[in-house]
C-alpha cells in the first residue's frame, strides 16, 4: 500500500525546505505555504521513494529526499511514465501534468544527483490540484486510472 512518507515546502525560490507533519491542499494555492503553489502546471510535486532508493543506490549515497526539493514523498509507488492520470494523496485529488525534469540546481545538492535523475520519472510528478484537502504523515495513495 502506498502511502505518504514525507512532507515539505518552501517559501521562496532557493530557499530553505521546511519538513511538516500535515498540510493543506488548494485548488488554486496548492500546498500550503510553498512558492509553487500557483505555478502552471506544477502546484505540487510528488516523488517516489523507490526511485529516490533508485537515484542512492546510482551515487552509492543516502541523501536525504529533499535535497530533490519535491514537495510530497511517497513509498511503495511507481508513478505512470506519462501525464494526465490522477493520483488520489489522503483527501486530495491531483491530475499529473508533466515529468519533474531535473535542473542543475540538483547537482548543488550532490553531485551527480542531476544525472542520475533523468532516466524512468525518477524526479518524480508535477500535479495539478484537482480537489483540495488535508495530508498528513501516513495518508494512503492511490493511481486513478
Amino acid at each position: 500500500m502506498a502511502k505518504v512518507t514525507g512532507i515539505a515546502r518552501r517559501e521562496k525560490l532557493r530557499g530553505e525546505i521546511e519538513t511538516i507533519d500535515s498540510v493543506y491542499i488548494d485548488e488554486k494555492t496548492g500546498l500550503a505555504g510553498d512558492i509553487r503553489g500557483t505555478a502552471l502546471n506544477r502546484q505540487v510535486t510528488l516523488l517516489s521513494q523507490n526511485s529516490w532508493n533508485d537515484v542512492c543506490h546510482e551515487l552509492n549515497a543516502q541523501i536525504p529526499w529533499t535535497y530533490r526539493r519535491a514537495n510530497i514523498l511517497i513509498e511503495n509507488i511507481d508513478f505512470l511514465h506519462r501525464s494526465g492520470y490522477e493520483i488520489q494523496v489522503g483527501e486530495v485529488i491531483l491530475e499529473v501534468t508533466r515529468e519533474t525534469d531535473p535542473c542543475p540546481r540538483m547537482d548543488e545538492q550532490f553531485d551527480g544527483l542531476t544525472e542520475a535523475l533523468m532516466s524512468n520519472w525518477r524526479g518524480g510528478v508535477c500535479c495539478n490540484v484537482k480537489k483540495g484537502g488535508d495530508v498528513k504523515l501516513g495518508s494512503i495513495v492511490k493511481i486513478l486510472v
